[in-house]
């Protein structure tokens, strides 16, 4: 958006009423929220809802970033990606409801394969595929 209206960087943070979020260097803003004036804009905006940036992701999800960037590994086509003014985006979500993962907000999360996933007795187990899983401990 930003790119879009040629705006300064931290102009969202002038506006009143706009619900952001800033993941490390990336800055998302509700579109209902917009500022009339640049309503306009909304339509040729990508919707990115459930998507994060595929580094923050692989950091959340404590898994090997090469997963997303390589179609040769195996978890690559699990995945719905977009790639929004260069930078690749991963379907969080739809990941998660695909495979009925249940993930609470302070929930931490590991997928990996079945041999180095670590189990405890508060957590819940998702099998992925023969090779794959996800592990949800709840905090």
């Amino acid at each position: 958006m930003r790119t879009k209206l040629e705006l300064s960087n931290p102009a969202y943070t002038y506006w009143r009423d706009v619900h952001s979020l800033k993941l490390n260097r990336y800055v998302f803003l509700e579109k209902e929220t917009i500022p009339q004036k640049y309503s306009f804009i909304e339509n040729s905006l990508t919707d990115l809802s459930g998507h994060l940036p595929t580094q923050y992701a692989s950091t959340q999800l404590s898994l090997d970033s090469h997963v997303f960037n390589y179609k040769q590994m195996q978890l690559h086509s699990k995945f719905e990606y977009k790639f929004v003014d260069n930078v690749k985006f991963v379907n969080i979500r739809r990941f998660f409801l695909e495979h009925a993962i249940k993930v609470n907000k302070n929930s931490m999360i590991q997928i990996g394969r079945l041999k180095d996933l670590h189990f405890m007795p508060e957590t819940r187990f998702y099998k992925i595929d023969d090779n794959y899983g996800v592990v949800v401990y709840d905090v």
